[in-house]
């Protein structure tokens, strides 16, 4: 099989793991997103951080002479433009609520208090939020936790790629290696999420040299492919669907042999990922994980308000968590379908108004400071702006 500049399968992946996550965060009563399958895959998280390493192993993690100042840069300019906004979006509800609640009408909780405190904002601010026990992880938007996670091992990552080539894969490796080890002790020296991150992560870096030392010296029959990519579905399956010891650490080392496996794009489930839907999908997936929870929040208003006004039961708590039902069974899946496809469109609408503009003007800070160096520094400047696959990382 011949080596891919741009890992098309993943990045579909990338985006089913993400419309994944909306269904997890959303809850309907009666609909098919109460299945066990989108109640149990929360272990999918790990897939995120896994694929990540992949795919900055591919991009940044062979270049001999990386620029850490460029690589901190387009790091900041990818993830932070998206980031702010979300981030401000929250404290805008915040304040809209805390005038709603001051006027008598009370939503849920008081505004600005438990995960929406005011001092939780910093922490957001400088996205240390899941990194320390004294901080609300799922505060404010709250699927920004990962990126919290992954801020700061991009940058471990990066200071990293200043070594020898050889010496950055031994770093990588035993850093996914002790990770794992203490999780598997229950020796964990930081909060779990960033065990969990540092484990999966690195060993994305370590399968993507895995990955250089044998696509060109194995070729398989397309048939065989597609045989142990669909072994490979129903192994992911089965371990959302399943509980056992260590699930999570298990799915994560699952998940290098899948994203392994799929990057060589040689069977008929890749070739179904690479067709137009999923395609976009993967275009979509970091805007699709970082904004649907604000969408789904102004729904849940909606419907808690509808409910107040109404006196019907369309907002009811059920086990401590907010749900919201139409009254209909087909409504509420109709509905369900509806959101997933609202996700989409704010996702486009937030891809091509921040998140790539947020990228294009790192591009020029960097073009910028690339024009401020000598000649042969100006290559590798710039040449870390253009990542040919991480659209999501």
């Amino acid at each position: 099989m011949k080596p891919v500049q741009r890992f098309t399968t993943l990045d579909s992946f990338r985006g089913i793991c993400a419309l994944l996550v909306v269904f997890f965060h959303l809850h309907v009563v009666d609909s098919f997103i109460t299945l066990p399958f989108f109640r149990r895959d929360e272990v999918l998280l790990n897939f995120f951080f896994v694929l990540s390493g992949f795919v900055l192993a591919h991009t940044y993690g062979m270049k001999p002479n990386l620029s850490f100042k460029a690589f901190f840069i387009s790091r900041v300019f990818r993830l932070y433009p998206l980031h702010l906004t979300m981030l401000a979006v929250f404290i805008l509800f915040e304040t809209v609520r805390w005038t709603a609640y001051k006027k008598g009408f009370d939503l849920n909780n008081v505004p600005f208090t438990g995960l929406f405190a005011p001092r939780e904002i910093l922490p957001n601010l400088f996205l240390v939020q899941a990194w320390t026990s004294l901080t609300e992880t799922m505060s404010f938007n709250y699927p920004s936790w990962t990126i919290s996670i992954e801020f700061y091992i991009y940058l471990l990552f990066g200071a990293l790629c200043l070594l020898s080539m050889k010496n950055r894969f031994l770093m990588f490796a035993a850093i996914s290696l002790v990770a794992f080890m203490l999780i598997f002790s229950e020796n964990e020296p930081l909060v779990e999420r960033a065990m969990l991150g540092l484990s999966c992560f690195f060993a994305g870096n370590i399968t993507y040299l895995v990955y250089l030392m044998i696509r060109d010296k194995w070729t398989f029959k397309p048939w065989l492919v597609t045989v142990l990519e669909c072994a490979m579905m129903y192994a992911t399956w089965w371990i959302v669907m399943n509980d056992f010891n260590f699930r999570s650490p298990v799915g994560s080392l699952t998940f290098c042999a899948l994203v392994l496996l799929f990057a060589f794009e040689g069977g008929l489930v890749s070739t179904l990922l690479k067709t137009g839907p999923f395609v976009l999908l993967g275009k979509l997936s970091y805007s699709i994980y970082m904004t649907h929870a604000a969408l789904l929040f102004s729904l849940s208003t909606i419907f808690i308000v509808a409910q107040k006004v109404t006196g019907l039961a369309l907002a009811p708590m059920i086990g401590g968590q907010r749900f919201m039902d139409t009254g209909s069974v087909w409504a509420n899946n109709l509905f369900v379908i509806a959101v997933a496809g609202a996700c989409v469109i704010l996702a486009a609408f937030a891809h091509k108004y921040i998140e790539m503009k947020g990228y294009e003007l790192g591009k020029r800070v960097l073009g910028g400071a690339g024009k401020a160096r000598p000649a042969a520094d100006k290559p590798e400047a710039v040449q870390p702006l253009k990542p040919q696959v991480d659209r999501v990382a």
